[in-house]
Order: C-alpha cells, then structure tokens, then sequence
C-alpha cells in the first residue's frame, strides 16, 4: 500500500486578495450589465484606507467605479469595525483606461482570444463535486467560517481568515484528514482557547466528513497566537494573486493566468472554465477517473492552439478516442464557450471566494453532456 500526504489551503472573502477579486469582479458584473459585450480587464490593489482600479474597460466612462469599491467592501464585512479600511473611509483612486485597440481589434472582428496562452481543467473523483478533497473541504471550511460570522453565531469573528487541510491518501484515494490548520480574524480581547473551540464545533464538526475525521485529528488554530489586525490594514492585496486557491489547490496545474475583472474574451478566464466544464462531464461520464486538459491560444485566433488530454492512467478507453469525443463535443472557440457557458451574464462577483470549481450554480460545472460524451464513448 502507498501511502501519501498533500495540502491545499483556502481564504475567506475578507483576505486582501480576495477583496481586490471582488471589486474587480464586482466592476465587471456591473460592465455587463450595462453592456453584455463590454470588454473589461480590470485590476485592483487594496492597502491601508486606500483601493486603487486600473485596467482596461471599454464601458469605464458609464461606471460610478468609487461606489463600486464601496458597495463591495461594506458588502464583504469592513462596515466600520476597523477605521483603517472602512468602506465609507477608504479612499478609491480611478485609474481605468479604454481597451487598446490592437487587442479590440483582433477579438472583436475576428471572434478570437484575447491573448495567447495555455489553460488547464480538472477533474477526479474524489469527492461529489469531481474535485480534489484537500482543497474542496479546504474551501468548505472558509465558506463556514464566514458563514458563522455573517449569522452572528460566532459575532466576534472578523471577514479575514485562511484554512489549511492535510489529506492521507493510500492506494491515491483520499482516506483521513490528518491536520487542519485554521486562522481566523477576531475582535480584540477574545480568549484564544474559547475561539479554538468554538471554531471546532461550529465550523470543523459542521464540515468535515465523519468517514475521514477522527477524534485526535490535528487540529491548529491562529498560530500566532492571535489574528486581531487583519484585512487590507495587515497586508497589502491584489487581483489574481490567489491562483491555486481559485482552481485546484496545487493538486493540477495551472496557466498562469488569473480569472477575477476579466471578461470572457480572455481565455484565461473562459478557457479554464470550459476545460473545467469538458473535464468535469468526462470524468462523470466514466472514461477515466482522473483527468486534465489543456488548452491553448493565440491571441487574436478563435481557433486553439492546441488541446491535450491527460488521463493519468486512469482511463477505460483509448486516449485518441477520448480526445476525439472531446473534439466533437466540446466547441473551445471563444465565441463558442461564451455562448454555450452563458458568460456574458453579471455572475462573476459570486465566483471571487472560496473556489471558482467545485460549487453549484455555475454553467461550467454543470453535468450537462454526460449521456452525449458516453454515447459517443461507446460506454
């Protein structure tokens, strides 16, 4: 029997990088839905009592950008606990642009990316959603966490926080959580060893599985010691810079690119989410049990680059065949995944926390050509 151990951490939506994803994709919700075809690539840095948006947007003139920022600060938790990031203190600096038009040019008359480059999607099954157990339970831990501080049942919790999940895998399969490791934001003066376990039973009991928990699971919490400066105040975030805590947690690869304040000519965005889709609905459809694909642009070109398959061995058809029923399913086009994804729609500000995979409601996750994929398969 082989026996193996991997980690994948999540942040809360009051993480520094998570609130600049969420005013970048609450500006491009709000884009949309001025204009379903606007074009929008938005950048966000938050420190201390400041938020700065730059980026490229062809609607930018139509955006009331500083009531944004507002509205999305106040709406993650920094309603005024903390006057150093407070969403009536803060102060926005507008630095949006138009889009250039070399880039306008070659997305808009030809239908084709919006840059070059290489994206990747995933799918095992380890758990319902398809996705890897380190970083799905990682991610259900920080949604349960700030769920506790939203309801008030946990009122002295801040929006700030990070989770941390190591899984023990034997024979590749995912059987025991072996540590948990959780740092939670929290008002001054709260007793460390009462918040231990509090969070234990209201966010660790409520969202582990009983068939991988036992009772000396090792279970760290606010290793510091205390968590109460948190937020922007404590450190500086930016848009983008939580790559592997939006896709897989380490545990697949990643382009490169980030997904938050784009719109869905840049394949970034559209591309991981259609590989994610093709990959999800192939997994389900039983032609292997693990599997990634890549794909890849030129800018400009609506055509891929390339596609690769890989099942990992884990297979029950020819990887040619599975690449073929891929190719006839599945239109990697961007205009093709923008129409079959439904992604000119304002939905983007829900997918800045706790995992762009893996949760219920987005297009790309839907199990939607499973009976197509299996006839096709021959399965």
């Amino acid at each position: 029997m082989s026996v193996s151990f991997f980690t994948s951490e999540s942040v809360t939506e009051g993480h520094p990088d998570k609130v600049a994803d969420a005013i970048s994709d609450s500006v491009l919700d709000e884009a949309l839905r001025l204009d379903p075809a606007a074009r929008v690539a938005c950048e966000v840095f938050v420190t201390t009592n400041l938020v700065v948006v730059g980026g490229e947007i062809s609607v930018a003139d139509e955006l009331d950008l500083e009531a944004i920022v507002r509205r999305t600060v106040k709406a993650i938790g920094y309603d005024g606990f903390d006057p150093d990031f407070a969403h009536d203190r803060i102060e926005v600096l507008n630095r949006v642009q138009p889009q250039s038009a070399d880039i306008a040019a070659g997305v808009d008359d030809n239908l084709g990316a919006g840059d070059q480059g290489m994206m990747f999607g995933f799918a095992v099954n380890e758990t319902e959603e398809l996705m890897p157990a380190p970083i799905e339970l990682a991610h259900r831990l920080a949604e349960q966490l700030s769920d506790v501080r939203r309801t008030g049942k946990l009122d002295y919790l801040r929006p700030d926080g990070k989770t941390q999940v190591m899984v023990r895998y034997e024979n590749s399969r995912p059987v025991e959580v072996e540590k948990i490791l959780i740092s939670a934001h929290h008002a001054p003066d709260q007793d460390q060893r009462e918040m231990r376990e509090d969070v234990f039973n209201t966010v660790v009991a409520a969202v582990m599985p009983e068939r991988m928990m036992t009772a000396d699971v090792d279970f760290t919490f606010n290793p510091t010691g205390r968590f109460e400066i948190g937020g922007p105040r404590a450190d500086t975030g930016l848009t983008g810079r939580k790559l592997i805590v939006d896709t897989y947690g380490g545990y697949a690869r990643h382009g490169g690119g980030a997904f938050s304040g784009k719109d869905s000519t840049k394949v970034d965005r559209s591309g991981a989410y259609a590989a994610r889709w093709a990959a999800k609905n192939l997994v389900a459809a039983g032609v292997a049990t693990k599997l990634e694909i890549q794909v890849a642009y030129a800018i400009g070109q609506a055509d891929p680059f390339s596609i690769h398959v890989d099942t990992f061995g884990t297979e029950v058809i020819a990887p040619e065949r599975i690449k073929r029923v891929l190719d006839d399913i599945f239109d990697f086009r961007p205009a093709g995944i923008i129409a079959q994804l439904e992604l000119t729609q304002p939905i983007f500000t829900t997918t800045a926390a706790y995992g762009h995979f893996g949760r219920p409601g987005f297009s790309w996750e839907q199990l939607d050509r499973v009976e197509a994929i299996r006839g096709a398969a021959g399965l």
